[in-house]
Order: C-alpha cells, then sequence, then structure tokens
C-alpha cells in the first residue's frame, strides 16, 4: 500500500515555450507536483524562485540573459537557499559543471517520461518526507565504521562518534569530536543510506546531522532554523524549508 504525503512546488524555465509547455504537461500528469510558475529566461527564473520559494527548479541551461548555471550562482552569492535543482538541456557537455553546483539531476532533452519519474523519485528523497511511504520495506544495514581522511591519515571511525557530514563543491566532509575530514562516499544520499536512520537526520540538502549531538535550536529567517552542534566549533547547521516543519512537529516548537 502507498499513499501520498506532501507536495511538491516546482518552477519552469526554459526560453523555448514549446519545451516549457511540454515539460509544465508531463508534470501536470504527477499527483505530488505542483508547477506553480514558469519562465522564459534566467532573470525571471531568478525572480520566481526569489517570490514564489519553491522545493524544485527545473533549468534550461542555455537561457537569454542569464543562463542556468548562472541562476544557481547568483542565488548562491545572494544567500538565498537553493531549492532542489534540475538542469535541462539539449547538450551533454555541461553535465560535469552541473553537477559541480550539485545539481539534485541532469536531464536532456527531448524530456522522456520514465527518466522524468526517476528525476521526481529522487526529489521526493531529497525533501526528507517521501512523497510515497511504503509498507514494512526492509532497511539496509548500517556501516559499523568509517573512513575518515585526514592529511595523509585514515581514520577509522564509529558512525555514532559523527556529529555532522557536509557536502561543498561535491567533496563530503565528515566531523567527529576529534577527527575532521574527507568521506570516501560520493553523495550525501550513499552516506545517509549508510547511517543509523534513526540518529542521522538530513537538516539541509547540504547536511547531515547526528540528532544527539544538537546542542542547541536557533530560530533563524522565514521561520526556519540553525542547529548548533555538539563539536569544538559549535558549527551552525542550517535547517531547510521542508525539514524546519519537521523539526518543529519532533521538537514541539
Amino acid at each position: 500500500m502507498r499513499r501520498a504525503t506532501t507536495l511538491i512546488s516546482a518552477i519552469i524555465a526554459d526560453d523555448e515555450e514549446l519545451a516549457r509547455e511540454e515539460l509544465r504537461f508531463l508534470l501536470g500528469e504527477v499527483a505530488d507536483v505542483e508547477v506553480v510558475g514558469t519562465a522564459g529566461n534566467g532573470l525571471e527564473a531568478l525572480d520566481l524562485i526569489r517570490k514564489l520559494d519553491p522545493v524544485l527548479a527545473f533549468l534550461d541551461i542555455q537561457m537569454p540573459g542569464l543562463d542556468g548555471l548562472s541562476v544557481v550562482r547568483r542565488l548562491r552569492e545572494e544567500q538565498i537557499e537553493l531549492p532542489y535543482i534540475v538542469f535541462s538541456t539539449a547538450w551533454d557537455q555541461f553535465a560535469v559543471e552541473a553537477f559541480r553546483l550539485e545539481a539534485t539531476d541532469y536531464l536532456l532533452k527531448p524530456v522522456d517520461r520514465e527518466r522524468l519519474e526517476e528525476t521526481l523519485e529522487r526529489a521526493r528523497r531529497l525533501v526528507g518526507e517521501p512523497v510515497l511511504e511504503e509498507v514494512a520495506m526492509p532497511r539496509p544495514a548500517a556501516f559499523n565504521r568509517l573512513l575518515v581522511r585526514s592529511g595523509a591519515r585514515n581514520m577509522i571511525v564509529d558512525p555514532q562518534e559523527l556529529i555532522y557530514a557536509t557536502i561543498d563543491s561535491g567533496v563530503i566532509t565528515l566531523v567527529t569530536a576529534q577527527v575532521e575530514g574527507q568521506s570516501t562516499f560520493r553523495t550525501l544520499e550513499e552516506l545517509q543510506a549508510a547511517l543509523d536512520p534513526d540518529l542521522f537526520w538530513r537538516a539541509h540538502r547540504s547536511f547531515i546531522v547526528n540528532v544527539k549531538r544538537i546542542r542547541e535550536v536557533v530560530p533563524w529567517f522565514k521561520s526556519t532554523y540553525q542547529l548548533k552542534m555538539d563539536d569544538k566549533k559549535a558549527s551552525e547547521i542550517p535547517v531547510s524549508r521542508m525539514q524546519s516543519k519537521r523539526l518543529r512537529e519532533m521538537l514541539n516548537l
């Protein structure tokens, strides 16, 4: 048995009207996705993201005024929390740069219906409140050791010692009370699958936190929060909009 629980808001930005409408039609057939706006260029896309705060943004890479990659860079410069980004293009040579910017996915035009569904499934997992809840699904076994590369040393740590993990430009950093270094996992999704789901929480698209090592919950702007962690630096971890709702439910805030 499966049931829908969360509606995902999305925008589409493409300078080709036919491509825009085709993608909007495909998304319109998906029950848990709502297209809240469309844009014909990068500047319009930037404005839509600022105003509508969508969960998901489909961006054509080559657009007049501001291309899709530049939209993401501009949002980062303005320190605006990014929606989950899916780049779409007729060319595959931009894929490396797209994933360096931590894109959720990269679609080639014309967009295939089955390939789009794979993208949406990935987005659902990232949102943190799965749109489809499976009954009695077995969990994969958690790892009992993690490798942390610190300088020239390869350190082995117990996963429960992990305070938080973060990704930046494709590099995952693991932080414990004693060690900070790089992980051998390629994505946060892979790392999260290897951790105890009762202990580790995806607070933000770029952060996984150990819920037992949260020292303080700090109210932030737009009804979001920051988590002050129990490491040497008392690191402050942002909580995404979607996960702020879950945090309020967990802690009765």
